[in-house]
């Protein structure tokens, strides 16, 4: 009888131990999924990533504007930048479209011709920083040297206010006319007090003034319609704008977001060391940093 009894109860704490281990081994379990939840919702072992998306700046560009910012456009990556470079072949509507906000910024201009255009149109584009100067030079495709250029001959020069007005400087700085000295950076052909040589003159828009080459004695072309018709201003030019021409390639923008960051960021970009390096490499001197 007391083997009997011993047996029952030796048999009885084993059932209780084991559930007892049981119940520990399920606590335990459910005490590791609470925590495991918990490190999900309020904890983690992976670092935190930003995941912020890049900002985006769409510029509108005449060349050689356009290669210079996409010489930048893989550092400004770096910086959170993308930067979409939208090529025009005009000077109006890369203004256009920065007035309308279908640009974030233009790069092509200098303040003159920003001036005017601002009067014109209403519009209330702002400079942001001035980049560089390309030298206004003269271009022909039957003269060797400028004292070649006979009596009567035809002369073709920007149709815009400024840019007109511009050529005609240079003009006048050669010796070829004299202009009226209330006429200023707006001179037109109505301010010419003296033509010795009885020039004619040909008002062509600025982009068609290569083209006029085979039809004209002489051509005034600002330096990135000559780059893309294939002239290099400063072996193929007669003469050509000192490089202290006031006429500062600029970066512009609107006033609501020419302090934002990303503006800053691409005017920081296109006055660095590394942007004059590749202006004065590939250029060389067609283009002149003024930072």
């Amino acid at each position: 009888m007391k083997k009997w009894t011993f047996s029952i109860l030796t048999l009885a704490l084993v059932l209780v131990l084991a559930a007892c281990g049981n119940n520990s081994t399920n606590n335990s379990a459910a005490g590791n999924n609470t925590s495991a939840g918990e490190n999900t919702s309020t904890n983690t072992t992976e670092p935190a990533t930003d995941t912020a998306e890049p900002v985006k700046l769409v510029v509108g560009a005449t060349v050689p504007h356009a290669d210079i910012l996409k010489f930048i456009a893989p550092a400004l990556k770096e910086e959170g930048v993308e930067l979409e470079v939208r090529e025009f072949s005009d000077y109006v509507q890369p203004n256009v479209q920065v007035y309308e906000q279908q640009l974030d910024a233009n790069y092509f201009q200098h303040q003159p011709y920003l001036d005017d255009q601002n009067a014109q149109n209403g519009f209330d584009l702002v400079p942001v920083v001035g980049v560089h100067v390309e030298p206004f030079g003269a271009y022909s495709k039957t003269l060797t040297s400028i004292d070649e250029l006979k009596d009567g001959a035809r002369v073709a020069i920007p149709n815009d206010a400024t840019n007109g007005g511009r050529a005609l400087l240079l003009l006048e700085k050669q010796g070829l006319i004299k202009l009226d000295e209330a006429a200023g950076i707006t001179a037109t052909k109505k301010d010419i007090t003296e033509n010795p040589k009885n020039l004619t003159f040909i008002e062509v828009e600025a982009a068609i003034l290569p083209r006029q080459l085979e039809e004209v004695e002489l051509a005034l072309i600002n330096t990135n319609y000559a780059l893309e018709a294939g002239l290099n201003p400063t072996t193929d030019a007669l003469f050509i704008e000192d490089k202290d021409s006031p006429y500062t390639n600029l970066l512009v923008s609107r006033p609501d977001n020419k302090d934002s960051e990303a503006i800053q960021k691409l005017a920081k970009a296109l006055t660095s060391e590394e942007v004059r390096t590749f202006i004065n490499d590939t250029y060389k001197g067609a283009l002149v940093p003024v930072f």
